[in-house]
């Protein structure tokens, strides 16, 4: 059993950006984004495990689910690309009319905090030029551009934090694996060995070195030869992370006993939302990766995002939500379309989101019918009204006036945001 007091040192407060930072931007964008395709069956979490490997919702997977006997990405492919092998999508993908500087406007306009795409997915592929990948990353295949270094200088320029996706616990290309059918085979297969280690270690030292970042987001798991003190271990690392970044925060997605924040996945892992400091990550759709199947049906409407990161935040949370470009790099006009709808509401209410600290039921109690969510603010108990107006349940707290003075967000498609002053 590991040793959780190894990590007590690292133990440290949230640094205020974060604490006020409500809403961050996930980039998923991928030689994945080429066929661009997966089955809309509903989001992580809502659908039995039994069935989402073969019926996977994210696009992100393709190169794993059109492995699987019988499924209908693997049917998908064959039918468009024959036995065309994954890699020859790296070489189609040329993201020849992305705009970075667009995309963090975009990004600021929805009211965003901070941005994190991937650098490397499940697949193996790097988007910069990372140690010991050959030529199979975007630099020398593909687009042929450093896309982290770009995506990374157009945030910063728009006055939002940088953080960086990495997948450490699996990498398709660099371990011998079968097919995934469940999730029970992930946590078996996964690379665990000082090999592996070393490999995953390399980049994410050189993602710190190049690029500065303050967010470190790894997935699913690091090899276990890391959970230690000592060179090449993960307690080394963010020691070193956090000396030259005092401001940096690492998730909980190391297999490990230290983060400086939880993470629930849709509608997985809920039980991670009653952390003292959670986040919340979802695509505007089921898929993270871009997934041309999906259409008005799968794709939350600005209203929907406002109620959800509304419904996140007064549980203390904040929301991560992913945009999926397309191999072009262009963001869908329907997923553009939901971020300026939430910013038209973000740029009202957006302040009261960031100081907003959640209120104790037995002060206030949130509802669904009607759909009210409350915050604190140090002038204002907030209620977030979804809805027709409606009497608002009762409250009690002791400095609070009866009456609203100031309604915000109306005229948005997101909930208004009733003002109640304190004495």
């Amino acid at each position: 059993m590991m040793d959780e007091s190894i990590w007590a040192d690292l133990v440290r407060p949230l640094p205020d950006w974060f604490a006020h930072a409500k809403l961050g931007i996930f980039v998923h964008w991928g030689a994945y984004s080429v066929p661009a395709w997966a089955e809309p069956t509903g989001a992580l979490g809502a659908v039995p495990d039994d069935e989402w490997f073969t019926h996977n919702a994210y696009a992100e997977w393709y190169a794993n689910t059109i492995r699987i006997a019988g499924s209908p990405a693997a049917a998908h492919h064959r039918e468009t690309y024959g036995d065309a092998p994954y890699d020859d999508f790296l070489d189609a993908w040329r993201a020849e009319r992305f705009d970075p500087a667009g995309w963090a406007s975009l990004f600021a306009e929805a009211g965003a905090s901070y941005v994190i795409p991937t650098t490397k997915h499940h697949d193996g592929i790097a988007l910069w030029d990372a140690p010991a990948t050959g030529t199979r990353n975007t630099v020398h295949r593909g687009p042929r551009r450093d896309l982290v270094a770009e995506i990374a200088e157009a945030v910063r320029a728009a006055g939002l934090r940088f953080g960086v996706y990495y997948s450490g616990g699996l990498d398709w290309h660099v371990t011998d694996y079968p097919p995934l059918t469940s999730g029970r085979e992930v946590s078996q297969v996964r690379p665990r060995d000082e090999a592996y280690n070393a490999y995953a270690m390399l980049h994410v030292r050189d993602l710190i070195e190049r690029y500065r970042p303050d967010v470190l987001w790894n997935d699913i798991n690091w090899p276990d030869a890391a959970k230690r003190t000592g060179a090449w271990s993960l307690h080394e690392l963010f020691a070193d992370f956090y000396a030259g970044n005092p401001e940096g925060v690492v998730n909980d997605r190391w297999g490990i006993g230290f983060a400086d924040y939880a993470t629930s996945e849709y509608e997985h892992g809920l039980e991670k939302e009653s952390e003292s400091a959670w986040e919340n990550c979802r695509g505007i759709g089921f898929s993270f990766g871009y997934n041309q199947v999906e259409d008005e049906r799968q794709i939350l409407s600005g209203g929907q995002l406002a109620r959800h990161l509304t419904d996140v935040v007064s549980r203390g949370g904040r929301l991560l939500l992913n945009v999926g470009p397309t191999a072009a790099g262009e963001i869908p006009p329907i997923q553009q379309a939901s971020l300026r709808s939430l910013g038209r509401w973000t740029a009202q209410v957006g302040d009261l989101l960031a100081h907003g600290v959640p209120v104790p039921p037995e002060v206030a109690e949130s509802s669904d019918e009607p759909w009210v969510r409350w915050l604190e603010t140090g002038d204002h108990l907030v209620a977030f009204v979804d809805g027709p107006r409606t009497t608002l349940p009762a409250h009690r707290h002791p400095n609070a006036g009866e009456q609203a003075v100031r309604f915000l967000g109306e005229g948005t498609d997101g909930p208004v945001a009733v003002l109640f002053g304190k004495h």
